[in-house]
This record gives C-alpha cells, sequence and structure tokens, in this order.
C-alpha cells in the first residue's frame, strides 16, 4: 500500500496544535479593512481551532486519520 499524499492547499492552511486541534487563520482578512473597526482587525489577526465535522475533514486531508 503507497503513503497517503498530504493535500496540498490543506497544509498551507492549517497547522495542528500539541494536543491535536487544528487551527486555522481567520476569513475576511484579506482586504477592504478600513471598513473595519480596530476591534474587529485585531480579533481577526488571531488563529481559531476548526471545530465538528470541519475539524475532522481537515485532519483527513492532513493525513492525521
Amino acid at each position: 500500500m503507497p503513503k497517503m499524499k498530504t493535500h496540498s492547499s490543506a497544509k498551507k492552511r492549517f497547522k495542528v496544535t500539541g494536543s491535536g486541534k487544528i487551527k486555522h487563520a481567520r476569513a475576511r482578512t484579506s482586504h477592504l479593512m478600513r471598513k473595519r473597526s480596530k476591534k474587529t482587525k485585531r480579533h481577526l489577526r488571531h488563529a481559531d481551532v476548526l471545530e465538528g465535522g470541519d475539524a475532522r475533514r481537515a485532519k483527513v486531508l492532513l493525513g492525521l486519520k
């Protein structure tokens, strides 16, 4: 049986934490930032953790399951 390849776009978008959770960057950060409040921009800077079915799907794409 050959090795399973990691999905190329998934490895660029997701990181695995030490406890096995999947981190991702938040959406809506690439442009049109002048409309957003300072508070919104500050919160968008921080990564978020995938939950539920999204996390399971990302783990399959990353070859963790």
